[in-house]
């Protein structure tokens, strides 16, 4: 129990530390670490990652204020609230279809889900991001559906992983809005934050839901872990190379989602 204890804190501090330098919740690393290396069913592991992931991104937020200040948020809320308006919707729907799908649809949906963010990650560090240049869409109706339509995807996305969504989150915000990077990163977390609420308050119908009764150990480990990793990612914001960073974890985000889901138990 003690080994475990010491494997799931160090596996917590090293995907936070890593999630807070590129502004991410790092939810997509621990999915995989909690399937392959705790041996938990893939339903039980997206449900307790969830959990985690509200404590983490609450955590995340905060050490990014001395980076980007919640004043300076606020005076973009209109960009978040548009975003989740359809990521709570999405949230909802895809946790209660996550629930009564066959597992093995699960599994399978997951390692589509987790490749194809490795290669958003992928193509963001070669092709690069644009900071706080023109939005694709100008402000009015045309913005709205598609901040809307946007949001909804990455509300599955967020309920079928558990994850905060941040890889998805931050392009959006930078590409349609013509937000900043770093200040993208911080309004992903105010998104990901009530949408992770909304899934997780879904999940609590399913049986699977007891994980986190069984498992606290586990959770209050690798939780604490991965804030103590975030504030030392948050406090070095800036000080190592993104699209390196991006590069190196998008490579083994897509090696561990095969390996780990192609023949989930």
């Amino acid at each position: 129990m003690r080994n475990r204890n010491g494997q799931s804190f160090v596996a917590g501090s090293l995907i936070g530390a890593l999630g807070g330098l590129i502004g991410l919740g790092g939810a997509e690393f621990r999915l995989p670490v909690l399937v392959g290396v705790f041996k938990l069913s893939t339903l039980e592991a997206v449900i307790l990652n969830k959990a985690m992931s509200l404590v983490v991104v609450a955590a995340a937020l905060v050490f990014r204020a001395k980076a980007i200040p919640f004043d300076q948020l606020t005076d973009h809320l209109d960009v978040a609230l548009n975003l989740l308006a359809g990521s709570l919707v999405g949230a909802w729907w895809a946790a209660g279809h996550a629930m009564t799908m066959p597992r093995a649809w699960l599994n399978r949906i997951i390692m589509v889900l987790l490749a194809g963010l490795s290669l958003v990650m992928l193509s963001e560090s070669l092709i690069g991001l644009h900071d706080g240049a023109a939005p694709l869409v100008e402000a009015g109706p045309l913005r709205l559906v598609a901040g809307l339509a946007a949001g909804f995807g990455i509300g599955v996305v967020a309920a079928l992983l558990g994850v905060a969504g941040g890889e998805l989150l931050i392009p959006t915000i930078v590409l349609l809005y013509g937000q900043d990077i770093k200040l993208a990163g911080s309004l992903s977390l105010m998104v990901s934050l009530p949408t992770m609420i909304v899934g997780f308050a879904r999940y609590t119908r399913s049986d699977a839901f007891d994980i986190l009764r069984q498992e606290q150990s586990l959770f209050r480990w690798m939780v604490v872990g991965s804030i103590l990793g975030a504030a030392v990612g948050g406090m070095l914001l800036g000080m190592v190379p993104t699209n390196v960073l991006m590069t190196l974890l998008g490579v083994i985000l897509l090696v561990s989602a095969i390996k780990t889901f192609r023949h989930a138990h």
